[in-house]
């Protein structure tokens, strides 16, 4: 295999944070004395995360299923998958599924974070950037790894067998750092109009032509998609606020629009043909040992931001992957390779609460801007006196030496206060925050950062766990802010609906936390099984398979015997 430069980059942004550096040591430590992968080992996994699968879209659309999908329900199926934690954003579903851990300890608690004691204005850390490099920002950060601090299960076997590859792609670069991890040999994800990769890496030929087709697809435009007839139910246009008419779209491009093509099924579709062309050029799956070829899907996820689960919309989103990944399927067929798939999804969601209203759901709702960092930034800082906090204008940053009292990404999650007060009058700000969000109605637990990190890392079933617990299993005491707010459900934490962005996800409830998860391989005997489970039992799940041993307590989950006879496919 000839040498990448993006190994090269990405080995210059390892040497500028100390946090990968341990990770990277942590790689090499995991790796045992070199073993054989098992005789009947896959020659090729292939991992795909369905951004915003939720278990519920699953269920309502599986009967429905004649592609890919379809293939993949003759396998192994657990249709109550958890992303046990609270935190149920792209970033850390992503984390759990090919480190076998949760976020509390991978280190991967949300999208974004907010560190009050860094020079940067807005205090925000995003998920996949090296914040070090000075180049680098909250809203156009220099993507990297670094903040992931465990080896994914592609590093673990590059670790064992150095021949095996470790390959990434996604229309998203955090769902490509999660699953890829430190070390890959590629690593490709969605930017404007195309796939790219690490600064300084030059793109492969396979990236460049997959990008001109898609360059060739967004100049031209292109027409409305069609909607098979089981979609009709679902066509009924809608309007919220002044969000333009909603739920009987079907997709039509207009000539040279980029994002439009970004929230439509086609980004899936650009993905998986990047996704095979690297599996036919890299001759993936026929080499000397075992390759990993991890794949997140965005489109779902953008495509329930932007219209919700309910409407014309996803319903033609569900058709559309399954006939993607039915043509990716035969592509591999094609290839005469050995492969195991495994399908899941970094987390839930939930329709916008304005047509949940409509289909017996009433307690649908928008969170109170009451909530929000900056409301609440203004009533604290009035009552206790700090007005030289209080931000005068919202759309304009607040000066530097001059921070807010509080900072926030949303109408819930963590809350940072600043450490530029004295130590009396900080922890009078945090009594005042914790007492206003415990008095709103919309709020249903509130937690510390002390009693968050007083409790224990939660075990056993996590449909069972409680709030605390699975606030506990996304909680990491370096990055996880002074007070952490669970809302009632279906209470959307979106407070004014835009384009594009009508609904979201990123609570603790059942919705946001179930999801699908499926394992298929050809010849394998398959199951259903409803029993639930955690997305942090698909890592060891997968090394069990291919014979990769690691060592003790690697793992927070456990093995699943994915094979449906007598044999067990945990048993080593």
């Amino acid at each position: 295999m000839r040498i990448r430069p993006a190994v090269a980059a990405l080995a210059a942004v390892l040497a500028l944070s100390g946090a990968v550096d341990a990770s990277a040591r942590t790689a090499k430590q995991a790796a045992p004395a070199a073993t054989a992968p098992a005789p009947d080992a896959p020659r090729l996994v292939v991992a795909i995360a369905v951004d915003q699968f939720a278990a519920d879209l699953f269920a309502q659309y599986r009967q429905h299923f004649t592609g890919g999908m379809a293939r993949l329900l003759q396998g192994a199926v657990f249709a109550s998958a958890y992303q046990s934690h609270a935190a149920t954003e792209t970033c850390p579903g992503h984390s759990t599924l090919l480190t076998g851990v949760h976020p509390a300890r991978s280190g991967i608690i949300a999208n974004s974070w907010f560190d009050v004691t860094i020079a940067r204005d807005d205090k925000q850390v995003y998920c996949a950037e090296n914040e070090k490099d000075p180049n680098s920002s909250s809203k156009d950060p220099v993507v990297s790894p670094g903040h992931l601090r465990v080896p994914t299960l592609g590093e673990r076997m590059k670790a064992v067998w150095p021949a095996s590859r470790n390959v990434a792609v996604s229309g998203k670069d955090r769902a490509v750092m999660m699953m890829g991890g430190h070390v890959t040999d590629r690593a490709y994800w969605w930017v404007n109009q195309g796939f790219s990769s690490f600064n300084g890496v030059a793109l492969d030929p396979e990236v460049l032509a997959v990008n001109r087709e898609v360059l060739s697809t967004i100049t031209a435009g292109a027409p409305a998609m069609d909607a098979p007839a089981w979609c009709h139910p679902r066509d009924r246009a809608m309007q919220v606020g002044e969000v333009p008419s909603f739920g009987a779209g079907r997709f039509q491009l207009p000539p040279e629009q980029s994002k439009p093509f970004k929230y439509s099924p086609r980004i899936d579709a650009a993905t998986l043909d990047l996704a095979a062309r690297f599996v036919s050029e890299l001759k993936l799956g026929k080499g000397t040992a075992p390759d990993m070829l991890s794949i997140s899907l965005s489109a779902t996820d953008y495509i329930g931001h932007a219209y919700g689960h309910e409407g014309m919309e996803m319903c033609i989103q569900m058709a559309e992957l399954d006939h993607s990944l039915g043509v990716f399927f035969d592509k591999l067929d094609a290839m005469g390779i050995d492969y195991m798939v495994m399908l899941t999804a970094d987390h839930g969601g939930i329709d916008l609460p304005e047509r949940l209203d409509q289909q017996a759901n009433p307690d649908g709702t928008r969170a109170d801007m009451a909530l929000t960092s900056d409301a609440l930034d203004q009533a604290i800082a009035n009552e206790l006196g700090l007005t030289q906090f209080i931000r005068k204008d919202p759309t304009i940053p607040s000066r530097p030496g001059t921070p807010l009292l509080i900072y926030g990404g949303s109408a819930s999650g963590d809350y940072y206060v600043t450490r530029d007060l004295p130590p009396q009058t900080r922890a009078k700000v945090i009594e005042r925050l914790v007492a206003r969000l415990k008095a709103h109605p919309q709020v249903q637990a509130v937690f510390t950062k002390e009693e968050l990190a007083s409790l224990p890392m939660p075990s056993g079933s996590p449909q069972d766990w409680t709030l605390e617990q699975r606030a506990r299993a996304s909680f990491d005491p370096e990055r996880s802010g002074d007070v952490f707010t669970i809302l009632h459900r279906a209470v959307v934490s979106v407070p004014l609906p835009g384009e594009y962005y009508v609904t979201t996800h990123g609570s603790p409830w059942d919705y946001d936390r179930r999801v699908p998860l499926l394992f298929w391989r050809k010849g394998v005997p398959g199951l259903e099984q409803p029993a639930p489970v955690d997305t942090v039992d698909i890592a060891p799940t997968l090394a069990a398979v291919l014979g990769l041993k690691v060592p003790a307590q690697s793992f927070d989950g456990r093995c699943l015997d994915i094979d449906g006879s007598e044999r067990d496919s945990c048993a080593r």
